[in-house]
């Protein structure tokens, strides 16, 4: 067993709570990305006992994070909103240097990879004002809400393994972020929406594993000119507003530096996946 994937597991996992940084961010820094998506690809083949070494230290680890810091997100974003936004709008802004190198985008991008960027920022966009709004939990879990949590994991799931996409933040795209992290909590967890939830993110990393890595290796810089853009569009779907208080005003600066430099000094240190 490779152990020392707990603590790896357990950064994935904070960073899939927080609208900002992903897992497969996270793995990237880490240096373990292209090993976690082929252990992802090979544990749904015939030799999925192989993975169980990388892979159970890592979940064990993730699990950990999601459960022990889920309540943590919620209360900061409950009792300190503004502020708690403009750090996840830091990590955010923060990490598109690091997909701009990665991306290659002076020597490598076309018109074509621009215009990709632009659909996806403005596609995001929209969807932010399309979508419920954000800000309670959803008590009744109706055929509809069900339906909206399986695809709301399904999605997540895929962001989870893409570097630069938070699954968070497809949470919150979907209006059920606060549904999720509350159905984790320890004291009172919602099982049939962990399950449901959980289905659709088991369900998308059978099915988009194998997608994200052909994507990743075939079209690499029209993936990123995508994946740019989608960063760069969730930033309408983050962003709180500013109330014209300099008690708030301070604050969320504050917040937004400490979170932009977090993902500036993680972006820093890794420059391609290949």
């Amino acid at each position: 067993m490779d152990w020392k994937n707990i603590y790896r597991g357990i950064m994935m996992g904070i960073s899939d709570l927080i609208p900002g940084v992903s897992g497969g961010t996270i793995a990237v820094l880490l240096g373990i990305y292209s090993e976690f998506i082929a252990a992802i690809n090979g544990f749904f083949s015939k030799d999925w006992r192989k993975q169980l070494p990388f892979l159970i230290p890592l979940g064990i680890g993730i699990v950990v994070a999601l459960l022990g810091f889920s309540q943590i997100i919620n209360w900061l974003m409950e009792n300190h909103f503004q502020p708690t936004q403009f750090f996840f709008l830091g990590l955010v802004l923060g990490i598109v240097p690091m997909l701009v190198r990665m991306a290659e985008i002076k020597t490598s991008f076309t018109i074509w990879h621009y215009l990709v960027l632009i659909f996806a920022t403005v596609l995001v966009t929209l969807f932010g004002f399309i979508v419920p709004e954000e800000g309670a939990v959803i008590l009744d879990l109706t055929f509809e809400n069900g339906i909206r949590f399986f695809l709301a994991g399904w999605l997540a799931s895929m962001a989870m393994l893409m570097p630069g996409i938070s699954g968070s933040l497809v949470l919150l795209l979907f209006g059920v972020y606060f549904t999720a992290t509350s159905a984790l909590s320890i004291s009172s967890p919602n099982i049939p929406v962990i399950i449901i939830i959980g289905s659709g993110v088991v369900v998308g990393f059978i099915i988009c594993s194998k997608f994200i890595k052909h994507i990743l290796l075939h079209y690499p810089y029209m993936t990123y000119a995508a994946i740019i853009g989608l960063v760069l569009g969730s930033v309408t779907v983050v962003y709180p507003g500013l109330e014209n208080d300099v008690g708030v005003i301070i604050p969320c600066i504050i917040t937004f530096l400490i979170g932009s430099s977090i993902a500036l000094f993680l972006g820093s240190k890794q420059t391609t996946l290949r």
